[in-house]
Parts: structure tokens; sequence; C-alpha cells
């Protein structure tokens, strides 16, 4: 494990991934108990906003950020690494910023027009304080990440789930205490908690090193260096929204086709929670193996690609697809056969337990595709990976339009079935016509 960063990497990331997701887990169980289904469903509404903004200020940047800093390691070049994160804290810094003050003023447009629900109004003015504590937390997890170095972003994902979860916990035994009725704010509260503690953590830790040193001048000093960030930020960043803009597309339309399907505003809103409060998080839960894989894999394979070595690549690809589709063939199987039970004993929802028993196919491809995708943009192949997930939304959006109207939410969860077998072969025809033309050269 010493000896291998990709092993030793996906070992730490793993192991508090599952811990993260352990407490998570027991923590979606409480939301459902306390608030109920529909409660649950408008805490899920408001993500998609927020993972806009996300992606907007620093999701793009933190990838591009990790890529180029793993570039510059192995020349030698840790001054120019170091200044790339001064840049890229300083963009990402001042976008947040911008963003939470929108969403914040925009709140009430947003929930009437948007997610039409003017109960989505303090959620949001409340989510907006996250933006600029996750833009710190995300640029420096980058800058380590493209060290190889898992500890610190693993401990910070560790310090935002247990911030989060405690803070919600003694908020809601406060009201308790003075009779006070909660409501779900409070677990948006908590979730602006985690990303403060976890962003001092990151700030704390990283300016405790020595000749560590923040200033605007270093965007004017090294401008073939933030140009070189921005080349591969711009395309990744312009991706990522594209992609969050057909996800809000879709989770807004889900509610309104199950109401054209035949269900009350009530009762759609409450199937949508089931499903993406209780399912989905069940089915999410193993990709905290793929998805650590996944982080550890991007510089690795930036590394490999410098060195043009056709051979290690082609290795590791045929290693990520037989660990990706058995991890998810066996858990898959668990969700067919036990799906039912889970349903019933995690969130008393015999619906839950349906949904996961139809869920189980697409795990085989769902967690392959995490890392399939990581490699083309270890490779630099953003754009291809942003045409295969701007692929996967159409047909899932197809799913909502066409699937829920005439069969309910079964129809949609088969035409998330069908995106990741179609994302799952165009990342395979990618990965294969690349070594086949990296090998005619």
């Amino acid at each position: 494990m010493s000896k291998n960063p990709i092993i030793r990497g996906t070992f730490i990331l793993t192991t508090t991934g599952f811990l993260t997701r352990f407490i998570g887990f027991f923590f979606r169980m409480f939301l459902s108990h306390t608030f109920g289904e529909e409660q649950v469903g408008l805490y899920q509404l408001i993500f998609p906003l927020y993972a806009l903004c996300f992606s907007l200020s620093s999701a793009g940047i933190e990838i591009a950020l990790s890529r180029n800093v793993e570039r510059k390691i192995s020349m030698g070049k840790k001054s120019e690494a170091d200044t790339m994160l001064y840049q890229a804290l300083l963009i990402s810094g001042c976008l947040s910023l911008i963003l939470s003050c929108l969403l914040h003023k925009c709140a009430t447009p947003l929930s009437i027009y948007i997610l039409g629900d003017l109960r989505c109004e303090p959620l949001l003015k409340t989510l907006s304080l996250t933006l600029p504590f996750a833009s710190i937390h995300s640029c420096i997890c980058g800058y380590y990440l493209g060290q190889k170095k898992t500890e610190i972003p693993a401990i910070s994902q560790l310090c935002e789930q247990l911030g989060r979860v405690l803070s919600v916990y003694s908020i809601y035994k406060i009201l308790e205490h003075n009779h006070t009725q909660a409501t779900i704010g409070i677990a948006v509260l908590g979730l602006a908690i985690g990303e403060m503690l976890s962003a001092f953590f990151c700030m704390r830790h990283f300016t405790m090193r020595p000749h560590t040193r923040f200033g605007v001048a270093t965007l004017q000093k090294e401008k073939h260096l933030f140009r070189e960030l921005t080349s591969l930020a711009m395309p990744l960043t312009s991706s990522r929204v594209l992609m969050n803009v057909l996800q809000s597309v879709e989770t807004i339309s889900i509610p309104m086709c199950l109401q054209k399907f035949g269900h009350t505003s009530s009762e759609a809103l409450g199937t949508y929670g089931v499903l993406t409060g209780m399912a989905l998080p069940c089915i999410f839960f193993p990709t905290a193996i793929t998805n650590s894989v996944s982080t550890v894999l991007l510089p690795t394979v930036a590394e490999i690609e410098a060195e043009n070595n056709l051979v290690r690549l082609k290795a590791l690809i045929q290693k990520v697809i037989f660990f990706g589709f058995g991890l998810g063939a066996i858990c898959g199987l668990v969700f067919l056969f036990f799906g039912s039970f889970f349903g019933k004993l995690l969130f008393q929802s015999s619906l839950a337990g349906d949904y996961l028993r139809t869920l189980a196919w697409i795990c085989p491809f769902l967690y392959m595709n995490n890392t399939l995708i990581s490699i083309l943009n270890g490779l630099g192949k953003a754009t291809n990976s942003f045409f295969i997930n701007i692929t996967s939304l159409a047909i899932r959006i197809f799913g909502v339009w066409v699937g829920i109207s005439t069969y309910g939410m079964q129809g949609y969860l088969w035409g998330l079935l069908g995106s990741q077998l179609i994302v799952s072969l165009l990342c395979i025809c990618n990965l294969k016509w690349y070594i086949g033309s990296r090998q005619l050269e």
C-alpha cells in the first residue's frame, strides 16, 4: 500500500467515504422519520440550484487544479503548483461570493418560478452561506489530491459530515426542549455549518506550512500559469454547468410529471422524496469506493499520459473496468434480492424497497462509469466526457417527460438504466479510440 499511491489513496478515501456515508445514512433516516417524506422532498428540491452554483464557482477549477498540480510536481516545479492554488482560490472565491449574493437576493423568484414551491425560499437563503466556504474547501482539496496526498481531503470530508449531523441534531434537541417545532430548514443550516468547519480545517492545515503566502499579485505575475489553469477549468466548468442545468430540469420536472400521471402535489413531492432521499442514497452508498478510485485515478492518469506509457494505461483501464463492473454486479444482486427488506427496515417504506429492486440493475454500469469518466478527464479529454454526460442526461430527461407520463416513476427508473448503459459504451469506445490513435503515432 505504501508503494502504490492508487491503492493507498483509495484506501484512505474509501475508509473515510464509508464512514461519512454511514453517518449520513443514519442522518437521512433521522430526517425521514422526523420530518416526513414531503419535507425530505422539499429538502432535496433545492440541491440542483446549489450544485449549479458550486459548478460555476468551484467544481471545474478543482479538477483542473488537481491535474495541473500533479504535472507541476512531477516536473519539480513546486512553486508553480502553489501559485496555481493561490490563483484558483482567488478566482473561485470571487465567483462564489457573487453567486452567494445572487442566490440570497433571488431566493423568492427562484422558489416560485423555478422550483415551484415558495417554501424553498428560506432554504435557499440559508444554502447561499455555504458557497464561499465550499470554494475554499474544494480548491485546497484539489491541490492535495494533485499531489496524491489524500489525508487532508479525507479528514475535511469527515469534518464536514460530522459538523452537519451533530449541529442538526443539537439544534433539533434544543428546539424540542423549548417546545418549538423544528422544520427541514435546520438540515440546510447544518449543511452550511459543515462546510464552514471543513473550510477552516483545510485553511488551517495549509497555512501552517512554512513559507505559505497568499497574494493577489500572484495572479498577475504568473499569467502563463493562469492561462494553463483556466484553459482546462473553463471547459470543465462549462460541462458541469450545462450538466447541472439539465439535472435541474430533470429534478424539477419529476414532481410535475408525477402530477400529470395522476398524483396530487403532496403525493408527487413525497414520491420524489422517497426516490432521492431514501432509495438513491442506498444505491450510491457503495460508490464511496468508486468515487475514491476516481479521485485518485485522475492525477495518476495525467502522469501516465505525460509519460506516454500506453502499456500501463491499457492495464489500468482493464483493471478499472473489471473492478467497477464486478463491484456493481455484487451490489446489484444484494439490492435485487434484499431491496424490499432494506426499504422497510431502514425507512419504513415499501415504496423505497420497490425502487431499490429496480435500481439494482444500474449498479454494474453506474459504478464502472465513475472511474471511466475520471480516466477521460485525466487524459485531458474533458470535451469527450462532457458530451457523454450530456447524452446520458438527455436520455434521463426523456425518461422523465415520456417515461413518467406513461408508466409513472418506473418509466424514469428504466430511463436511468438506459442512460448508464450508453455512458459505458461511449466511454469504452472513446478510450479504445484514444489508445488506437496513440499507437498509430
